[in-house]
C-alpha cells in the first residue's frame, strides 16, 4: 500500500511545535481504506442452510452476492448501479432475497425481490414519493412478508401483505389511529400496535383478532417513551415481550399476559438498559439478551444455548454479535467486532461448537498499525457520572496531543466500543479522539436519558465541554489545538460549539447538522408527524417555545464565530433538510465569517456513495490539517 508524498505534513511541521514525534507514527493509510467501499460484509445463511449471500462491490457498486455453501461458486444476484445495497434479508422460500433501496437519499425506500435462479427482480412497493417499510416475516409464511407504506397517507403508514411471487399487495391494517409501528403476531396477524401522545408519552394498544377494536394495553408516560417498546408476542401469543423502564430506571426485558396485564421481569441490570435480544426464529423464544457497557456482554436466558456461546466467545478475541441462522438451528453466522481491525465473519457450527472463517469486511485493514479504543469515564460539572471512548494515535505518547471530539447523533443514540473507521483515520492522522455519551445518550437508563430534555445547546454541550476539560486536565489534549467534529444531532453540536464557545475550539465540521431548531421541526419528513411530540418534550415546541428555541440554535449566533467551519450536506436529506446548511453558510458569507461549505447533490442524511464519502473526507483531512497540525493525504 503506497501514498504518495504528503505535503500536509510539511504544513503540521510549522503549525505543530511537537512535530518532531511524527516520524514514530505508523506510515499513512489512505482514505480509501476506511471509507471506500468494503470487501465483503453482511453475510446471512438462507432459511434451509444451504447458501450464503453477502454485500460486495460489483463494477464499483454495493451490491447481493450468492454462493453455495461448501462451494466456490460466488456470483453477483442484484444489479444496483447506483447507491449501492445495504439492507437485505433471505426471503423465507429459499428462492428470494429481499432488498430496500431509495433515490438519492430522500429515504423513500422501495422493498425490491430477486428471484436468484431466474433473475426476475420486481418492486414490490411500486410508487413515487412513498416510503415502506418491511414490518414482518415469518417462517409459516414463506411467499409473503408484511409491509407498511404511506401510500394513502403520506403521515401515516398502513400494512399490506406482499405476495412475493406475484407482487400482488393486500391491504391488512389501515392506520386511522396514528400508529408509528405495529407488531404481527405468529399467525402474521396485526394485533399489537404504538402511538404516541400529545404530552411525548406512548401507548401499546393489542387485540385479539384482526377483526376485534383496539384495546391500551400499556401507557408509557414522557419519562418512560423513549426507553420503552414492545418486541413481539410470545410463543401462545397470549403474551408480549416488551422493553420497559415503567418503575424502573433501566430498560428490562419483560413479560407482560395480554388478558391480566400482569409482568414479569425476565432480564435487567442497573445501570444498563436492555439493548439487544435474540430470538428463536421458529419457537419465538427469547435465548438471549446484549447489554452494551463499557464492551457488549451477553446474558443467557435459555441453558441450551450457554455452551454455544462460551464456544463462540472462545473463537477470538472481540465481541461478537449473531446475524442470522438456518431454519435447523445447526449454522450461525456470527461476527467479532474490535478496535484495531477489520469485522471478522464466521460460520459457526453448533453440532461441532467450531467456527469456520468466512471474511473480513475490509481486507486492506489486516496486518495494519491501528489505535486502540479505550472506555473512559469522568464527572460532569452537576455530578453526573459521564462515559465515552478515548482513541489516541499509536506509536506516540499521548501527551499534549491535537484532538478530535467525534460527537455522535441522534441524539438518542450512543457511542459504543469497536472498530470505527473516523476515529481510525483521525488517530492515523496524528488526532487523540474524544467521544462522549453525553446526557441523553441512550442505553444508560432513563434518568440519564430524560436528565437531556430541553437541554439541546444547554447541559448536552457542557458535558461536551466538560470532557474537553477531562482531556486537558489529564495532559492529553493541547487546548489550543482541539477541533469539533459530528453529523446530525453531532452537527448541530459543532455548530453550538462555535457559536456558544468559540474560545474552546480551533475549527469545526458540521456534517448534516441543524442550525435553526424552529426549522428543524418545521420541515421534518411528514411521516415523522405521529412522534412530533417527542421533540415538543425533549426539544421544545416550536410555537410556545420559539424564544427558548431560538436561543438554542447557532443560526442566531453567527457574529459569535471566530473559527473556521467546514459543513457538507446532502441535497436531499429528508430529516435535515438542506435549507439548515444554506442559511447558516449565507449568514455566515453576509457577517464575513470563515466557512467552507460542500453540498453533494445525490445524498441524503449522510454520505453512502463512496465517492462522495472519498471527496469529503479528503476535505476534511486537508480541513483538519491546516488548523490542527496533523497529517494528511495528498
Amino acid at each position: 500500500m503506497k501514498v504518495k508524498a504528503i505535503r500536509c505534513v510539511a504544513l503540521a511541521a510549522v503549525l505543530a511545535p511537537a512535530i518532531g514525534v511524527q516520524a514514530e507514527l505508523p506510515p499513512l493509510i489512505p482514505l480509501e481504506t476506511f471509507f471506500g467501499n468494503p470487501d465483503k460484509a453482511s453475510p446471512k445463511i438462507s432459511p434451509d442452510g444451504k447458501r450464503l449471500a453477502y454485500i460486495a462491490p460489483d463494477k464499483g457498486v454495493l451490491n447481493v452476492w450468492l454462493r453455495t455453501v461448501g462451494k466456490n461458486d460466488d456470483r453477483v444476484i442484484t444489479k444496483d448501479r447506483d447507491r449501492g445495497i445495504r439492507h437485505y434479508f433471505w426471503a423465507q422460500n429459499n428462492q428470494q432475497v429481499i432488498y430496500i433501496q431509495d433515490k438519492g437519499g430522500d429515504e423513500n425506500w422501495h422493498v425490491y425481490a430477486v428471484n436468484f435462479d431466474t433473475g426476475q427482480e420486481r418492486d414490490l412497493t411500486p410508487f413515487d414519493g412513498v416510503q415502506a417499510r418491511v414490518l414482518a416475516v415469518d417462517p409459516k409464511f414463506p411467499n409473503e412478508i408484511l409491509v407498511g407504506i404511506n401510500n394513502r397517507d403520506v403521515q401515516l403508514h398502513d400494512v399490506h401483505r406482499v405476495n412475493l411471487l406475484t407482487g400482488k399487495l393486500t391491504l391488512e391494517a389501515k392506520n386511522d389511529q396514528g400508529f408509528v409501528s405495529w407488531l404481527a403476531d405468529h399467525q402474521f396477524k396485526i394485533r399489537g400496535a404504538v402511538k404516541f401522545n400529545p404530552t411525548g408519552g406512548s401507548t401499546l394498544l393489542v387485540r385479539d383478532n384482526p377483526d376485534s377494536a383496539w384495546r391500551t394495553l400499556i401507557e408509557w408516560g414522557p419519562q418512560d417513551a423513549l426507553s420503552s417498546n414492545p418486541t413481539g408476542f410470545t410463543p401462545d401469543g397470549k403474551g408480549l415481550y416488551i422493553i420497559s423502564s415503567a418503575g424502573a430506571n433501566t430498560s428490562e426485558l419483560r413479560e407482560i399476559d395480554l388478558a391480566s396485564g400482569k409482568e414479569k421481569t425476565l432480564a435487567s441490570d442497573p445501570m444498563y438498559d436492555v439493548t439487544g435480544i435474540f430470538e428463536h426464529p421458529i419457537k419465538h423464544t427469547i435465548q438471549a439478551v446484549s447489554f452494551l457497557k463499557e464492551r457488549k456482554e451477553w446474558t443467557v436466558l435459555d441453558p441450551s444455548i450457554r455452551a454455544d456461546f462460551a464456544a463462540i466467545q472462545g473463537i477470538r478475541r472481540g465481541d461478537f454479535s449473531i446475524i442470522n441462522r438456518d431454519h435447523a438451528d445447526r449454522t450461525w453466522l456470527i461476527y467479532f467486532d474490535t478496535d484495531d481491525g477489520p469485522v471478522r465473519y464466521y460460520a459457526y457450527d453448533r453440532n461441532t461448537k467450531k467456527g469456520t472463517f468466512l471474511f473480513t469486511n475490509r481486507k486492506q485493514l489486516e496486518g495494519l498499525t491501528l489505535a486502540k479504543m479505550e472506555p473512559i469515564q469522568f464527572k460532569a460539572r452537576d455530578g453526573l457520572t459521564l462515559h465515552g471512548y478515548l482513541t489516541t494515535p499509536p506509536g506516540i505518547p499521548a501527551k499534549n496531543l491535537p484532538m478530535v471530539l467525534n460527537v455522535h447523533g441522534g441524539p438518542w443514540a450512543r457511542d459504543k466500543w469497536g472498530y470505527d473507521g473516523v476515529a481510525q483515520w483521525l488517530a492515523n492522522r496524528g488526532y487523540a479522539v474524544l467521544q462522549i455519551n453525553f446526557r441523553g445518550s441512550s442505553g444508560y437508563g432513563k434518568d440519564f436519558l430524560n436528565a437531556a430534555n430541553r437541554e439541546w445547546g444547554g447541559k448536552m454541550h457542557d458535558d461536551l465541554i466538560d470532557g474537553v476539560e477531562w482531556a486537558v486536565g489529564k495532559g492529553i489534549a493541547d487546548r489550543k489545538r482541539i477541533a469539533i467534529f459530528g453529523g446530525s444531532y453531532g452537527g448541530y453540536a459543532t455548530l453550538v460549539g462555535l457559536t456558544f464557545t468559540p474560545e474552546v475550539f480551533a475549527c469545526g465540521v458540521d456534517i448534516v447538522g441543524p442550525s435553526n431548531l424552529i426549522t428543524l421541526m418545521q420541515t421534518i419528513p411528514p411521516y415523522w408527524k405521529p412522534i412530533e411530540p417527542i421533540f415538543w418534550d425533549r426539544v421544545g415546541h416550536p410555537v410556545k417555545d420559539a424564544e427558548f428555541l431560538t436561543s438554542r440554535s447557532p443560526l442566531f449566533r453567527v457574529d459569535q464565530i471566530t473559527k473556521p467551519l467546514l459543513i457538507a450536506q446532502g441535497k436531499n436529506d429528508p430529516r435535515v433538510k438542506v435549507s439548515e446548511s444554506l442559511q447558516i453558510v449565507a449568514a455566515m458569507k453576509k457577517a464575513g465569517k470563515p466557512v467552507e461549505y460542500v453540498e453533494y447533490p445525490d445524498e441524503g442524511h449522510g454520505f453512502r456513495k463512496p465517492e462522495n464519502r472519498l471527496d469529503f473526507y479528503a476535505k476534511a483531512d486537508k480541513f483538519l490539517a491546516r488548523h490542527l497540525g496533523g497529517r494528511c493525504e495528498n
